[in-house]
This record gives structure tokens, C-alpha cells and sequence, in this order.
């Protein structure tokens, strides 16, 4: 095995930020045990390059007490306020966004320029929120039950404590930019970050209270999510959790018991669709970023190609050129395309997949093979034909690079196919004539449709939702949606003058005259603004 290039993050800063976990560092405790720590791997060369607390649900109910105390003075200062300390997370993310890219390639073994990817996510959060959050908070008037005699607003108010599960493939995305739009709305946050990659957060943490983050209003617990999973949903008041559906049920049915209201982004087994008109080339391109962008560990990456079979060949020869130009390697820089795998369990997984495929008839185009000459987890781009409906990857999501391509006669062939499926997170369109593409994109069902792009242009659209349809999810990002999920919505009513309750005498006059009034009300509101 070549060996694979030591990470610049030193083990005494992955230390400091350990210390910044919520809980056992917290307090005086004499002496740790190996039981009390949980040891953090590089994939590039499954190193151990550093240790977080293993916390417990004790932790976790401190944490969020520390929150919610945070919170009532967080949310006591004027948005405006608020907004200062995101503007300022904002410059220093991307002012210091080198070491950050350091962190997160070291404990997901992603590319740099996978990585960069989510710093750039994060800033527009920043921004997106920074720039909206005094008009989505601000208290709006509504149209009263009695127009003219009735006063009616509604105002938000935060939840409280907002708890975030996040996943390990995007550690910065799924974490901070998600607690962005929570703490602009004025509540604590307490993140459980997925046990193997705790860092990226803790150093957003970190940056956060440096630009006037008050200390307590975030806090990170870092451990096992069976064990801290079900406290953290019985004490935050919202949760937000990426991950797969699988674990999002069970995630689902916690927080239904608790009455605790929550958002789910699951999986997704996502699909692209070129169509007759396509510019084969550019939509080669564009499929090889969405099927292999952060080595396929993506939930909204592409695991199925639906080609019409007017432009198949081309496509095909197209796309297995753009794969294999792609560089697959170890670096902590911008000289190669697809990064590593996390562990071995996704190893194996795509192993299992691709072998189940090939056996039971599958052709590999270009792919199919570990390569532990550049890491332990490493997999080439891999491009399947003639998958069929028995096989494991035709309908279960691998969640690696590796995607299946179909020859369609039709548009609506290709539609049906994209639409029989337990997911629904995100679809692409290829068409030179966007007009058609968007038609095509709204008979899709998914929660996102890019048109001539495969994932990048919904995902960066923060002024628009983004959640999944049917086992993808419930809720949603990104948009006002994104904010207003984090409050708690009041509506105030003065009644002016006349009072809504019938008079002790006359009721029959007055019902006479309310019906009248609904009537009139009616006609003067179908005559329009």
C-alpha cells in the first residue's frame, strides 16, 4: 500500500477542539480511561489522528440545559445583533477556510475540492440568512376576521433548543450551516455529530464563539447515537437530522413519542435523466460531478442515468471517457477529482453491491474495483449496464461511486422509471431546451429537480426549500422554510369597537347581518386586489 500523505492538522489542535465537547470536559474528573474517549481515524490511511469524549446521556441533558439557559439571553438581543456575529462567522470562514479544508479532508477523506464545496456551503448560509433573517422574523399583519374592526399579527418566536444529528459524509453542511438559520432565529443548539468525524464542528464551534457567539448558545456532544440519540430528542425542543431512512424512522417515531417536532433529510436513490435534445457532452460532464462528487457519498448524488436511446451511444462512449478521467487519490490538495471512501463498512458495501450486480448479469463499462494501492477505502468510479430489477443496487441505495445506466425509447419511459422508487430527494434534467427540461422536471417526483445540472443549482438555490418526497424525508431547508421551522408561530388578534359575540337581544338581526357581511366579504374579495 503507498503510503498516504500525513495531515497537516496537528494531534495538539485536534486536541484543543476535543476540549471545546460538551460534558466530561466540562468537569474536574482526576483521571480518563480508553472507555471514556472514542479514537477518530483518517481514512485516507485509517490512522488514528486524535480522541473526543464519549459522552452520555447525562452530557447530553447538560448540554442542553447550558443551551437553553444561552438561549434566553441569545434571543434577547436585536436581530440585527445576531446577524453581526454570522457576518463576522461568515469572513472568518472564508479567511481561514484552508485550515478548515485541512480538518475535514483529514476525518472523511474526501477531496479538497469536495471539501471546499462545503465551506462554500456554509458561507452562503451565512450570507443567505444574514441578509433575510430581519425580514423572515420580522412580525407581519394579517388580515383580520372582521376587516377593519379586527387587528391580527403574527409573530415567531424561537423554540427554544434546536438539536441537530448530523451525518458524517458532509461534517461542515450538515452541522453549522443547519445551525445557522437556528441561532439567527434566536435558539441554543446542541449538535450530535456523527461519532467519526466530530472535528469539522467542533471547529465551527470554535469560529463561531470567536466572532461574538455567546459561549453557551452551541454545544457538541460527540458519541454513539443509539445511546445519545433518544436523550437529546426527549430534551431540544426541534430536531433536525440528515441520515439514512432507515435510522430516520426510528429518529421519527422518538420524537413522536416526545411530541418533540422534527425535520428528516434521508436517502435517496436519485436519478438522471438525458433526454433526445441533450448536449451529450456537457451532460456527460455534468453526470460525472453528480454521480461522483465526494466519491458518491452524497445524498443528493446520482445512482441511475435513464438515456434516451436516440443519443445512448453517445452518451455512453461520452460519459465512460469523463469517468475515467477523473483522478482518484490521497491529497491535501487540488490535484485530484474523488477522495476515499469513509470506512470500511462503505467498503464493503459497494463491494457487495457491484459483485451481486456482476454476478447475477450486470456489465462493467469502467470501475468495479478497490484500489488499496492508494488507501484503504478507496473505489474507482464505476459505471453499470444491463442492471436489472433483481439486483441489489437497482433499488437500494449504495451511497458510493457507483452508478447504473439505462437505455429508454421514450421520455416517459424514462419519467416512469425515475418515479418507481421508494425515494424521492433530488433528480436531473438534460436538455438543450430548458422549457421542455422543466416541464419534464415538474412530473418528477422529488423533492429537487436540476435542469442541466445534477445537484449544485437546486442545492446552492438557498432562497428555495430543499427536503425529499416519500422515504426521503419529511421538512424541509434552506429557503424561508429553513428559518421558520426553528420558531414557534403567534398569532395576535385585537378586536376593535364591535364585539364578535351575538347581543343578548336581537340574535336574529345580528345573524342576519353577520351571514350578510360573510356574503359581501365574498363578492368584494372575488373583485380582486
Amino acid at each position: 500500500m503507498v503510503d498516504a500523505p500525513a495531515s497537516p492538522v496537528a494531534r495538539e489542535r485536534l486536541d484543543a477542539l476535543a476540549r471545546l465537547v460538551s460534558g466530561p470536559t466540562d468537569r474536574e474528573e482526576p483521571t480518563r480511561t480508553d472507555r471514556d474517549s472514542l479514537p477518530i481515524h483518517a481514512p485516507y490511511d485509517d490512522s488514528v489522528v486524535g480522541e473526543v469524549p464519549s459522552c452520555t446521556p447525562d452530557d447530553v441533558r447538560d448540554a442542553v440545559s447550558k443551551a437553553r439557559a444561552a438561549a434566553d439571553e441569545w434571543a434577547a438581543w436585536p436581530v440585527e445583533d445576531r446577524v453581526a456575529v454570522i457576518r463576522r462567522f461568515h469572513d472568518a470562514l472564508l479567511d481561514r477556510r484552508e485550515d478548515l479544508l485541512d480538518v475535514i479532508q483529514t476525518e472523511t477523506g474526501k477531496a479538497r475540492v469536495d471539501a471546499l464545496e462545503e465551506v462554500l456551503d456554509a458561507a452562503t448560509a451565512a450570507r443567505y440568512y444574514g441578509n433575510h433573517a430581519g425580514q423572515v422574523l420580522g412580525s407581519t399583519r394579517r388580515g383580520g376576521a372582521i376587516p377593519l374592526l379586527t387587528k391580527t399579527v403574527e409573530h415567531h418566536h424561537p423554540v427554544g433548543v434546536v438539536g441537530i444529528i448530523s451525518p458524517w459524509n458532509y461534517p461542515l453542511s450538515l452541522s453549522i450551516s443547519e445551525a445557522i438559520p437556528a441561532l439567527l432565529a434566536g435558539n441554543g443548539v446542541v449538535i450530535k455529530p456523527d461519532e467519526g468525524t466530530p472535528f469539522t464542528a467542533l471547529w465551527g464551534l470554535e469560529l463561531l464563539r470567536e466572532c461574538g457567539l455567546p459561549d453557551d448558545a452551541v454545544q457538541v456532544v460527540t458519541g454513539e447515537g443509539p445511546t445519545l440519540g433518544e436523550p437529546l430528542i426527549e430534551a431540544v425542543d426541534y430536531v433536525s437530522f440528515t441520515g439514512s431512512t432507515e435510522v430516520g424512522r426510528t429518529i421519527a417515531e422518538t420524537a413522536g413519542r416526545h411530541l418533540t417536532e422534527c425535520s428528516l433529510e434521508l436517502g435517496g436513490k436519485n436519478a438522471l435523466l438525458v433526454l433526445d435534445d441533450a448536449n451529450v457532452e456537457r451532460a456527460a460532464r455534468g453526470a460525472a460531478r453528480g454521480c461522483f462528487a465526494n466519491a458518491g457519498q452524497l445524498c443528493i448524488s446520482i445512482e441511475r442515468i435513464y438515456v434516451h436511446e436516440s443519443v445512448a451511444d453517445d452518451f455512453r462512449d461520452a460519459f465512460v471517457r469523463e469517468a475515467r478521467a477523473l483522478t482518484l487519490d490521497a491529497g491535501y490538495d487540488y490535484d485530484h477529482d474523488v477522495g476515499s471512501l469513509l470506512d470500511d463498512a462503505l467498503l464493503e458495501t459497494v463491494e457487495a453491491h457491484v459483485e451481486n450486480a456482476v454476478e447475477k448479469g450486470a456489465t462493467v463499462l469502467t470501475g468495479g474495483r478497490a484500489r488499496p494501492d492508494l488507501g484503504p477505502y478507496f473505489y474507482e468510479p464505476t459505471i453499470l449496464t444491463d442492471v436489472t430489477p433483481e439486483m441489489t443496487l437497482a433499488d437500494e441505495e449504495t451511497f458510493g461511486p457507483v452508478v447504473s445506466l439505462y437505455e429508454v425509447e421514450t421520455v416517459s419511459d424514462a419519467i416512469e422509471q425515475t418515479n418507481d422508487s421508494a425515494y424521492g430527494l433530488n433528480a436531473s434534467v438534460w436538455t438543450e431546451n430548458t422549457e421542455r427540461g422543466e416541464q419534464v422536471a415538474t412530473r418528477l417526483e422529488a423533492g429537487t429537480v436540476n435542469v442541466n445540472e445534477a445537484y449544485a443549482a437546486a442545492w446552492g438555490s438557498f432562497d428555495a426549500p430543499m427536503g425529499g418526497m416519500k422515504d426521503s424525508g419529511i421538512g424541509r431547508r434552506h429557503g424561508r422554510r429553513g428559518m421558520l421551522k426553528y420558531t414557534e408561530s403567534q398569532t395576535v388578534a385585537t378586536q376593535r369597537i364591535a364585539p364578535f359575540s351575538p347581543p343578548k337581544r336581537g340574535k336574529r338581526l345580528w345573524a342576519d347581518s353577520a351571514s350578510f357581511g360573510v356574503l359581501l366579504w365574498k363578492r368584494i374579495s372575488e373583485l380582486g386586489p
